[in-house]
Order: C-alpha cells, then sequence, then structure tokens
C-alpha cells in the first residue's frame, strides 16, 4: 500500500499499543512528510505483573515510555486522555474526547485497534476503543449537530475523515511495507521498557519480524490490495469514507 497522508491520528488504548502494532508505518509517513498525533486514551497503570509497582507509579513511568517512543518515530503531538487502565467504556464524554480531537487535528486517516475479533482474544479497552474510535470518526466527527458546543464554545469545527485504518484484525485488506522503518519501529518498541521486561534487543526483534513477516506473506497473498514482494509489513484492515 503505497500511501502517505498529509495528517494522520493515532488512537492508541494502551502505551505501546502503536508502536508494536504499526510502528512502522507511523515511522514510514513521518519520514515521507505527513503530520502523525496520537491519542492515549488510558494512563497503562494495570499493565504490569510487578508486585512491587504501584498502578499511580506504573502510569507515570508508561506515560514517560510513550512519550520517548513517539519522539523516536517523530510524532507530532500526543494528548494523554489518562482515563484508568481497564476501564474504557463507551459513552458519550469519551467519545466527545475523541471527536473533539479528530476535529482539531483533521487527519485524512486514523489508525486504531480493531474492535471486532471473533477468534482471537483481545483486551476489553481495545475493543471499546476501536468501536467508540470508529463511531467517532463516522458520523459524530463530521456532523456539526452532533456535539455543537465544541463549535459554540471552542470553535472547533466537523471534519470529514477519509478513512480509518485497524490494526490487529482477523481480515487485514491494505499491507504497509515498513522494511526500510522496520529499526526506528524497533527502537520504539523498546522504549517501553516496563513492557519490555527481561527480554533483549535480538529477542524483541524477533518477536517483532515474526509478525512483520507474516504480515509481509498475506499481503503478498492478497488480491484486495497492491502490496507484492513485501518482506516486512504491518497488516490493516481499511474502511474508507465518502468525503
Amino acid at each position: 500500500m503505497d500511501f502517505t497522508p498529509e495528517r494522520a491520528l493515532v488512537i492508541i488504548p494502551h502505551p505501546d499499543d502503536a508502536e508494536a502494532w504499526a510502528g512502522g508505518t507511523i515511522a514510514r509517513w513521518v519520514r515521507a512528510g505527513a503530520a502523525v498525533h496520537y491519542v492515549l486514551c488510558t494512563d497503562g497503570g494495570k499493565g504490569s505483573d510487578d508486585p512491587e509497582i504501584s498502578p499511580d507509579a506504573l502510569a507515570a513511568a508508561r506515560t514517560r515510555e510513550q512519550m520517548d517512543a513517539a519522539a523516536i518515530l517523530g510524532v507530532s503531538s500526543v494528548v494523554a486522555l489518562g482515563r484508568p487502565d481497564g476501564e474504557l467504556e463507551d459513552t458519550a464524554d469519551f467519545r466527545k474526547d475523541l471527536v473533539r480531537q479528530i476535529r482539531i487535528v483533521k487527519p485524512d486517516v486514523v489508525l486504531t485497534t480493531e474492535p471486532y475479533r471473533r477468534n482471537m482474544q483481545w483486551h476489553r479497552d481495545h475493543r471499546i476503543a476501536g468501536q467508540v474510535a470508529l463511531d467517532a470518526v463516522f458520523p459524530y466527527a463530521r456532523d456539526h449537530l452532533h456535539f455543537g458546543d465544541l463549535f459554540a464554545n471552542e470553535g472547533i469545527e466537523p471534519h470529514k475523515t477519509a478513512a480509518i485504518m485497524f490494526w490487529g484484525s482477523e481480515n487485514p485488506n491494505a499491507f504497509v511495507d515498513i522494511a526500510a522503518d522496520f529499526d526506528a519501529k524497533l527502537d520504539a518498541v523498546l522504549a517501553h521498557t516496563t513492557q519490555t521486561g527481561r527480554r533483549t534487543r535480538d529477542e524483541i526483534r524477533a518477536f517483532i519480524s515474526a509478525r512483520a513477516q507474516e504480515a509481509a506473506a498475506q499481503g503478498n497473498a492478497s488480491t484486495e490490495d497492491d502490496a507484492s514482494g513485501l518482506a516486512l509489513a504491518e497488516a490493516f484492515r481499511r474502511v474508507t469514507f465518502r468525503t
């Protein structure tokens, strides 16, 4: 998939999700001149098996790690909503938070997590974040009568996003070549030290390389995308909207 947006918004359930699933795509787009912005939905304060760390300390550490990872990839901004890890809900106020950022950034494309997986384990926050992001893109950010106070009180106008791309899909139809940006993805993943634990750089490289090779194989076999000859890729389910 040879596509570079002018602006992209990445809606992330937890610190490290964007880098693990889409870090190569983000690096590629930034290198090609795109402005990429993050919205981090939760504080990540539950994602550890360390019995000595508190949720507050973990959340602070993971927020720092997310900022470091975003800097490695060249991300333009990170907005942290600070919602508690494991407690995302499909509510009007969460939807409004995402609509606000979509209308501010005015992205050509939104990257986020697949909400619909039948045959694979998926964190509840991932399901909720993906579903609310989809609804926020279409129709809520598009239609001026939804959350009209954002314009009346904050001067934020509606925005029509052309596409949304879901990572972690069981049925991807878009594949991005990340061979030239794999090392940037690796460095960004490794910035999340609370999540990589005692694993070495080589072990992390092998893990994400295997996933990228699997995505490349899917892309090479795909008839829906223009991918061919991929060695390392990231896979997405792309949904387009009439703009």
